[in-house]
């Protein structure tokens, strides 16, 4: 029994230490952006690199659980915007403000996620391969999305494939959209979100809900 309490405190301990070392990252990568560095993080957090290396494995590790924890919060806004209590209309803008509103509050952490560094051949200090990873990434909130429209909406007897071919084309409309207007900024983000939510409107107004389903 004491092994076993031993082992859980052991097991409670890193994972709460994990959650500080990416709290460090996020920090630098809400300074850095794309250049952030093993170093830098290894830094902010008052370790080495070595320890860092052994609670993320290596440098694609701890970025893929930075993409998890980004994304999962992301994920957790997108259906908290679909549930609100609104008309159909207001829900669809309310999601795709959601998205844009959070590549805005934090654009650092959006090109160092989707974004490789300027510099031609990152230095072995940087040790991120930035943007290398965000198909991955934009697969699976394509793949979420996907799960919510089959659980809402009913798209005939095709429903599952028809519902990943939305979550995947909306979800890679949202990334392109979202990118050109964090780079450019050639309107607002309420105008970018009406006119999106245009584009998407004709469709979404016409299918039913799903029988038996939370609706949409």
């Amino acid at each position: 029994m004491e092994t076993t309490r031993q082992a859980e405190r052991q097991r409670t301990a890193a994972e709460q230490r994990r959650r500080e070392l990416l709290e460090a990252a996020d920090r630098v990568v809400l300074r850095d952006g794309p250049k952030a560095s093993m170093n830098a993080i290894a830094a902010e957090a008052g370790i080495t690199k070595p320890i860092l290396y052994r609670h993320f494995g290596d440098k694609g590790g701890l970025y893929r659980a930075l993409a998890k924890r980004h994304t999962d919060a992301l994920l957790s806004a997108l259906r908290a915007a679909l549930d609100a209590p609104a008309e159909r209309r207001q829900r669809v803008e309310a999601t795709l403000d959601t998205y844009l509103a959070a590549i805005e509050a934090r654009p650092q952490v959006y090109r160092f996620l989707m974004h490789p560094s300027d510099d031609a051949a990152p230095s072995p200090e940087q040790g991120f391969d930035v943007g290398r990873h965000s198909a991955p990434l934009l697969r699976r909130l394509g793949e979420e999305l996907a799960l919510v429209i089959a659980e809402r909406v009913d798209l005939g007897p095709d429903s599952q494939e028809m519902a990943r071919i939305w979550g995947h084309g909306i979800v890679g409309m949202m990334h392109a959209a979202g990118d050109w207007w964090l780079s450019e900024r050639p309107c607002s983000r309420a105008q970018l979100v009406h006119s999106l939510a245009d584009l998407l409107w004709g469709r979404l107004a016409a299918v039913g809900d799903r029988p038996g389903g939370p609706g949409f």
